[in-house]
């Protein structure tokens, strides 16, 4: 990979001692409870598994039923498909049971399968397909470890969410990671609180287009300090930008920071700041990408 040293990913994954159910998982020699087999989700379903003839037989099967409205068809033949190593299905069931989805909300099922795909897939390649599905597979643990999962092994633990943000910000450049990378950074949680890092992480993530990390970044400029310079024009662009890519139900906090921080600027700031605005508008159009 352009001659650089293999990834070092993070410590497998959960990677932390099982408490004892009462169906007492299996036992590592010398006594250690070790955790469940990254195939652990096709444990959990109460769905059989339908022997399709390939994964991609059975993901047709799942474009079939999902369209015609036959839902334990196609969570079965999704689950079929990620019983055969099949990335995309993985993370689906994953996406699925996080979110209640034609299933029952199981945070635990979902922790499996994102576990799964970044254990085994932590050495795809960045800026791929492949490596998109990855990268986002290790920000959900990220989100799993600073919760933890109540009632299940899996704990709060900050330090491994840092290793699962920062291992999706530097070596897939996820700007979901990178962002949570820096909200930790400010916070000091799972690391030391350095605002500077937090700032850096953050401007990654806007430049791709992140709107959240725009409006903090925005933010972290308009304010200055703790190493961070104070550039209001800036901060104000970053804050524009923000706004118009908010999703107004999901991140009214957006718009409410940008209009706060519009209303106290001067006059001159305002003007300078939407010029910004305007020239990044014109250089977007002209990228390549769009």
């Amino acid at each position: 990979m352009n001659g650089r040293a293999p990834p070092i990913p993070p410590r497998p994954i959960p990677g932390i001692a099982l408490p004892e159910p009462e169906d007492a998982p299996a036992r590592a020699p010398g006594g250690a409870t070790i955790a469940p087999s990254p195939s652990g989700p096709a444990a959990h379903t109460a769905l059989p598994l339908v022997p399709f003839s390939s994964a991609r037989d059975a993901i047709r099967a799942w474009m079939r039923d999902s369209s015609a409205g036959d839902q334990v068809g196609a969570v079965r033949a999704l689950e079929y498909a990620a019983s055969q190593g099949h990335l995309t299905a993985q993370f689906k069931l994953g996406r699925m049971y996080a979110g209640g989805e034609g299933v029952s909300t199981n945070d635990l099922k979902a922790f499996e399968y994102f576990s799964k795909i970044a254990d085994e897939n932590a050495d795809a390649i960045p800026g791929t397909a492949d490596g998109r599905i990855v990268g986002s597979a290790f920000v959900a643990l990220g989100g799993y470890f600073i919760d933890g999962i109540k009632g299940s092994y899996v704990q709060p633990n900050a330090d491994r969410a840092f290793d699962m943000f920062h291992y999706a910000a530097s070596y897939f450049g996820d700007p979901e990671g990178q962002y949570n990378l820096g909200r930790l950074y400010m916070k000091g949680q799972g690391t030391r609180r350095d605002a500077r890092q937090a700032a850096r992480w953050m401007k990654l993530a806007a430049e791709k287009g992140h709107a959240p990390a725009r409006a903090v970044f925005g933010d972290m400029l308009l304010r200055g300090g703790e190493g961070v310079p104070r550039q209001p024009v800036l901060g104000l662009m970053w804050l524009s930008l923000a706004r118009e890519g908010a999703d107004p139900g999901r991140e009214s906090w957006i718009i409410e920071r940008h209009d706060a921080a519009f209303a106290a600027a001067s006059a001159p700031d305002r003007t300078a700041a939407l010029a910004l605005v305007e020239r990044q508008q014109v250089a977007g159009s002209r990228s390549p990408e769009r």
